[in-house]
């Protein structure tokens, strides 16, 4: 699994409140892993981070 350290704190937070995302989220491979990271480095908002995770896995 990837080290805290390299999340966006605003991403560990959504993964953390929603475990089935999050179970999913360290069963991709490495490289899926940091593009997802990637993508959630773009979001700007607390409301926009929840929509980027909670549409992750749909």
């Amino acid at each position: 699994m990837i080290e805290n350290s390299e999340l966006p704190i605003g991403f560990t937070m959504e993964l953390a409140s929603h475990s089935d995302i999050l179970n999913q989220f360290a069963q991709l491979p490495k490289a899926e892993q940091n593009s997802v990271i990637e993508g959630a480095r773009q979001v700007k908002s607390h409301d926009e981070m929840r929509n980027y995770v909670e549409t992750l896995f749909k």
